[in-house]
């Protein structure tokens, strides 16, 4: 075998892989960071997560962060922590309002995933319906769609977090919400997704599941998850609706 046969039969592979997904998807769920932007790109994550961690302190409540949590880089870390210590309470409320008003001064600075606009587009165009599936808030989703004139592609039908942290993925609720409301069987849909409770949700809610990893680590992370199909760009999606 030559080594030009050797590269080009992994990535002939991984075409008819995706045009199988992509013909027996009727009904397209995203996840909204990642998959479609950036969220925090110009507001950094990190430090909306320290400036969580610091609220809590002030009002004296540190102690409900064990020390893995305090230095976290992911806001949603600390909201899940508080929220197993004090589920349903006044407290999880303010906490999950302020990290949601975080996510909104992140919106105009929020960077578009490469090639996803022409995308959800694209697929819309040729009949597909489309759905959001996030951990985000709704709101957030929707005021950054409507910012790059893409939310008719996809409303109504944005799930995502509320006061009610029980259902964040890796729980499979939102894309069982959208399934349902959508009309749609679990295996006539696509989960677009980029995190190991992505991978999760999509399995426990029984939907075919596309990793999106923008580096190596990320990949790795979809691996180590049980993601079978991983790519580094949505292009290849794009070239096969296309196609």
């Amino acid at each position: 075998m030559t080594s030009d046969t050797a590269q080009t039969e992994p990535v002939t592979a991984q075409a008819e892989r995706l045009q199988e997904l992509i013909t027996h998807a009727r009904v397209v769920l995203w996840d909204f960071d990642g998959p479609i932007c950036r969220l925090f790109a110009g507001h950094s994550a990190t430090r909306v997560a320290a400036e969580l961690v610091e609220w809590l302190e002030r009002r004296g409540l540190h102690g409900l962060l064990a020390e893995g949590e305090l230095d976290t880089e992911d806001p949603h870390v600390v909201l899940r922590a508080v929220n197993r210590r004090h589920p349903d309470s006044d407290l999880v409320a303010e906490l999950e309002e302020r990290l949601t008003q975080e996510e909104l001064r992140a919106v105009p600075s929020a960077l578009p995933t490469a090639f996803a606009d022409p995308l959800i587009r694209t697929w819309t165009a040729v009949g597909a319906r489309l759905a959001i599936a996030t951990n985000n808030s709704p709101q957030v989703v929707r005021e950054y769609l409507a910012s790059r004139e893409l939310l008719e592609c996809f409303t109504p039908h944005i799930y995502g977090r509320t006061q009610d942290l029980q259902y964040l993925k890796p729980h499979p609720y939102y894309l069982n919400r959208a399934l349902t409301a959508m009309g749609t069987a679990p295996s006539d849909a696509l989960f677009i997704g980029d995190t190991p409770t992505d991978c999760q949700a999509a399995r426990e809610a029984g939907v075919p599941f596309l990793g999106y990893a923008r580096n190596e680590r990320k990949g790795k992370l979809l691996l180590d998850a049980g993601a079978t199909d991983i790519v580094g760009s949505l292009k290849p999606l794009l070239e096969s609706l296309w196609g």
